[in-house]
């Protein structure tokens, strides 16, 4: 079985996280990064005009992905990771799942948070993408543990 970590990250944390990810898991990994950078300031959650408030406001945003998609034909179990923002999964992420034919795989889905949980996330997800299989592999804090592989 043919294992992948894909994943968004705005300032380093979930990036090593997914690292950590694919080296227990034995998988492949590939970033998913979007076209425009975020700075600091596009990240501050407290301005109501930053973009990443601005992309979260707006549940049609899509922001686009800067490298070439990853083939996930020959993989049976997709890893998606990334930080919770407003509770749920960046915009991005939304982009990188509708640019990908992931039915028929098994999505294991992570993330990093300073707060929030993943059941907002999940729920998120699972009713945007109701014919996916989304399965929770939690939040990383620190070491990855077998239970998310």
């Amino acid at each position: 079985m043919k294992k992948i970590v894909t994943y968004f990250s705005a300032s380093g944390v979930t990036e090593k996280a997914a690292e950590e990810l694919a080296a227990a898991a034995g998988a492949d990994i590939h970033e998913i990064r979007p076209v425009l950078p975020y700075t600091e300031e596009d990240l501050d959650w407290r301005n109501g005009k930053s973009r990443s408030t601005i992309e979260m406001k707006d549940q049609n945003s899509r922001p686009g992905i800067a490298a070439p998609l990853p083939d996930l034909s020959a993989y049976d179990t997709v890893y998606i990771g990334f930080p919770v923002w407003w509770g749920v999964a960046p915009r991005i992420i939304n982009t990188f799942i509708e640019s990908n034919d992931l039915e028929g795989k098994r999505m294991i889905i992570f993330a990093t948070s300073g707060g929030s949980g993943m059941t907002s996330v999940m729920k998120d997800l699972q009713k945007k993408y109701p014919g996916l299989h989304m399965e929770c592999g939690g939040l990383i804090h620190g070491k990855v543990t077998e239970d998310l592989i």
